[in-house]
């Protein structure tokens, strides 16, 4: 497969999840200062912004500008509009990999979004969220379906399942398990889309405890840190078999992944909660070492937009 691709259909993975992941938080914290008017709205805001990366612009920060910023504005890389529009020019690029039917999808949703931005200017923003989310679940839904298991689905999924583990761990940053308000967690989980396993696993017994345990090493859930470093691991292994022997696994991206990955597998509950600060930073860390240690491998100098602290 062409280096060039392989790169464009790895940041497909990465936009399209991180579409999906900011239209889920968009919407949840819209929805959280609606509900609690009485709340520090401005303080909420900043810390929403602080954790996805971006410094607020000049004025006062409200939910208008904070929507702007993450939703609508084309020419932010953090927002929405920019994450689909880049994923939709790398697909261009990668056409004859993708089946039509996915080409379709990124073209359709990509082209809604300006009606969508019109519809929320009256209707509210969680109509562009909702629209988001839906569109990236069939395109989802179509890559599972339509996509030949080779290295191109691989590259694709090694972008959704890195991009799982930033978003959570920006998630994790921000005060919801500190303050520890039933609301508040159960609003974090849902940000990250796992409130209703959460609820079937731990019968409701929502702590900031057992939050943390579910979203940095639940083994089973698509969203938790743990299975998505599994998953990343796997998927490097399959690209380059060649780099295992008799000696351990000679691929540094994939040792560093299962180094984080076994970390948090035996810290008990409470040790995750004290480490949570540095355990942060590190998976913060090593998702950019990750994403440059593929790129200087199989893509070259790659020039894509990524997280604004991705170079953590």
């Amino acid at each position: 497969m062409l280096s060039r691709i392989a790169e464009s259909l790895y940041w497909i993975g990465r936009y399209l999840e991180r579409a999906d992941a900011k239209a889920r938080v968009l919407d949840v914290h819209l929805t959280r200062i609606q509900d609690e008017p009485g709340t520090d709205q401005e303080r909420q805001l900043r810390t929403l912004l602080a954790a996805m990366g971006v410094d607020p612009r000049d004025g006062a920060v409200t939910p208008s500008s904070v929507v702007d910023l993450l939703a609508f504005d084309a020419a932010s890389p953090a927002s929405i509009t920019a994450a689909l529009t880049a994923a939709r020019e790398n697909a261009r690029g990668a056409r004859e990999i993708l089946s039509s039917e996915l080409w379709e999808a990124l073209n359709v949703t990509w082209h809604g979004l300006a009606e969508r931005r019109m519809a929320a200017a009256v209707l509210g923003p969680q109509v562009f969220c909702q629209y988001v989310r839906e569109r990236t679940a069939m395109t989802t839904g179509l890559i599972s379906t339509t996509m030949v298991r080779d290295d191109g689905w691989r590259f694709l999924s090694l972008g959704v399942a890195l991009e799982r583990v930033d978003m959570a761990a920006r998630m994790l940053s921000t005060p919801a398990l500190a303050e520890g308000r039933p609301s508040v967690l159960a609003g974090l989980l849902r940000s990250v889309g796992g409130h209703d396993t959460f609820v079937r696993v731990y019968q409701g017994a929502v702590s900031p405890a057992n939050v943390a345990e579910f979203l940095l090493r639940d083994q089973l859930s698509p969203r938790s840190v743990a299975f998505s470093l599994a998953a990343a691991e796997s998927l490097l292994r399959e690209l380059d078999p060649g780099l295992d022997d008799r000696l351990g696994v000679a691929d540094g991206a994939r040792r560093a992944l299962g180094r984080m990955r076994l970390a948090l597998e035996f810290r008990s509950s409470a040790e995750l909660l004290d480490d949570l600060p540095s355990l942060i930073e590190s998976l913060l860390r090593l998702t950019s070492r990750t994403s440059d240690e593929v790129t200087s491998r199989y893509f070259g100098k790659s020039l894509l937009v990524r997280w604004a602290e991705e170079a953590l």
